[in-house]
């Protein structure tokens, strides 16, 4: 009897513990959304990697160390139950949850550390056009465009600090960089040639030429790049493997990390519908202007000027009068900063061309820079969203909607003043597609970097991306150490056209009539989220997720 009390006791006690953890995981469990705002900011904290000799540190080692805390971190989001949300709160969750795939997944497949050399790349001279840095970025970067030379004292300590991450880094890389990617490998190398040029041009900025602490830190800095040159060249001839990811892990990494609810399938799929489509496209607009003059290309910086100008009046006058979107005082300043310059014929790249005859579409694709000047002049007022998105997850978003709206402006009247000019948007949207298709096809290993850029050549209208080769290089490199960039432009239009049928279709059952200004304004206040999301947050409908949430 003696015993059985006990054991009985026992099972009282065992249950009664078991109760109390049940209760503390259901407590944990119904965290406030302002527990996910602590977590972001401390998950943003972790994911900028310690230091090692000044540069940030990419080595095996501390990757292993620091693994088991990123999981803790993983762990503690699953454990907070949106359920009772709104879904502009549901949303973020997603965007952590997103980011933190995208660090899982560098670290087990991507690896730009160990298979990329144009990681390494630490000295930027000029602001991206989207939220953040195109492509897999390091932590230690100097971004020369964001000082103002001559340097104030407090930019010239914080410059000094920038370059002198330069060199440890480029030793550090000699470590880590064990991969045999052969394609990133080679194209990598000219990342890293550019920044010696870069590096010197820094040394003719006001102020720095009599600088003699900065000038010997540049030197050092330029002794160092062309020795990791070096290093890359004698290393280059041993990497045979293959650079792409393949088409499952393609698949995973557009659905959990970019939150792109389509397969590697998929976006062959579109991207091949949407090339024939401009293709056609292009040839019935040709037929319908073959009694109109042709366009003419600008011939001088005087006429070039002149046309940029009357471009940006006409594009912002547009959208203001036409309601597209309501157009902020920034808008016009934010696209006379990139309104661009005369550049000689035999020097003009696929999208120069282009500007020469109309700078139009490629202003509409310019949306970009009122995008960002917005995060600057009207910071979201959701935490998570109001910087830019880790690992390019804003691809299908920035990229998509830029790309939507070229041809969007242009259905809704923008050339109805110049119907050849619509002949340069349907070319645009079929270089694009095609570059698409090339990467799709070297993330697959069906074809190398240079087969996958034949594609985006050959399916180019009117021979415009064979005038300049490098523009080619740069993006299927890009689009090769990115995965999914290559297809964001396309994917993303195809998203945002989803969206918006959705939103118009919502709008006629509730028998509210759709304004076109009231889905760029809902979608421009959602922030710089992937499209998804987004489509998400406008409409409260989310079976178009499926795939990402399966």
């Amino acid at each position: 009897m003696k015993y059985l009390l006990i054991i009985i006791s026992f099972l009282f006690l065992t249950i009664g513990c078991v109760k109390e953890e049940k209760i503390a995981e259901s407590t944990f469990k119904t965290k406030s959304y302002s527990d996910l705002v602590r977590l972001f900011k401390e998950w943003r904290v972790f994911e900028n990697p310690p230091l090692s000799e000044g540069a940030p540190d990419y080595t095996k080692a501390t990757f292993a160390k620091r693994w088991s805390i990123f999981k803790d971190l993983q762990n503690d989001l699953k454990a907070i139950d949106t359920t009772n949300w709104p879904v502009k709160n549901k949303i973020d969750w997603m965007l952590v949850w997103a980011e933190m795939n995208g660090y899982d997944f560098n670290h087990n497949i991507l690896k730009p550390w160990e298979r990329d050399p144009a990681y390494y790349k630490a000295v930027w001279m000029y602001k991206s056009d989207v939220p953040a840095h195109e492509g897999p970025t390091n932590h230690g970067i100097t971004e020369v465009w964001q000082y103002t030379f001559p340097l104030s004292k407090e930019e010239r300590t914080k410059f000094i600090k920038d370059l002198n991450v330069i060199k440890p880094l480029n030793e550090q890389a000699k470590i880590n960089l064990t991969g045999n990617a052969k394609d990133l490998w080679i194209a990598g190398i000219r990342d890293i040639k550019n920044q010696s040029i870069a590096l010197n041009a820094i040394k003719k900025k006001e102020g720095i030429e009599t600088d003699t602490e900065i000038l010997k830190i540049i030197n050092e800095a330029i002794v160092s790049t062309n020795d990791f040159v070096k290093w890359l060249e004698n290393k280059a001839t041993t990497k045979t493997g293959v650079s792409g990811i393949g088409k499952e892990n393609y698949t995973w990494y557009l659905q959990k990390v970019h939150l792109v609810p389509l397969t590697w399938d998929d976006e062959v799929m579109i991207l091949k519908r949407e090339l024939a489509r401009a293709w056609t496209a292009l040839k019935l607009e040709e037929h319908s202007n073959r009694n109109l003059p042709k366009l003419i290309a600008a011939n001088s910086p005087e006429t070039y000027n002149k046309m940029a100008d009357e471009a940006a009046k006409s594009l912002i006058t547009f959208l203001e009068q036409q309601d597209i979107v309501t157009v902020k005082p920034y808008f016009d300043t934010a696209l006379r900063k990139h309104l661009g310059e005369f550049i000689p014929q035999e020097e003009r790249n696929f999208f120069s061309i282009g500007e020469h005859f109309d700078p139009r579409p490629l202003y509409s694709h310019f949306y970009h820079w009122f995008e960002l000047a917005r995060m600057d002049n009207e910071p979201h007022k959701s935490e998570i969203r109001r910087e830019a998105l880790l690992y390019n997850i804003f691809d299908s978003r920035n990229e998509g909607t830029a790309t939507a709206v070229e041809e969007m402006f242009m259905q809704a009247g923008l050339y109805d003043d110049s119907p050849r000019t619509k002949e340069i948007v349907y070319i645009m949207i079929a270089q694009r597609a095609a570059r698409g298709l090339g990467s799709l096809y070297a993330h697959a290993n069906i074809m190398t970097m240079e087969e996958a850029g034949g594609i985006h050549s050959a399916y180019t209208p009117r021979g415009w991306m064979k005038t300049e080769k490098e523009l080619l290089i740069f993006e299927q490199h890009l689009y090769l150490r990115q995965p999914g960039y290559g297809t964001s432009y396309i994917t993303g239009k195809y998203l945002l056209e989803n969206a918006l049928a959705d939103f118009a279709r919502i709008k006629e059952q509730e028998g509210t009539p759709f304004k076109i200004k009231d889905f760029f304004d809902t979608l421009n206040n959602i922030g710089n989220i992937p499209i998804s999301l987004g489509h998400w947050e406008m409409t409260k409908e989310k079976k178009h997720l499926t795939p990402i949430l399966h």
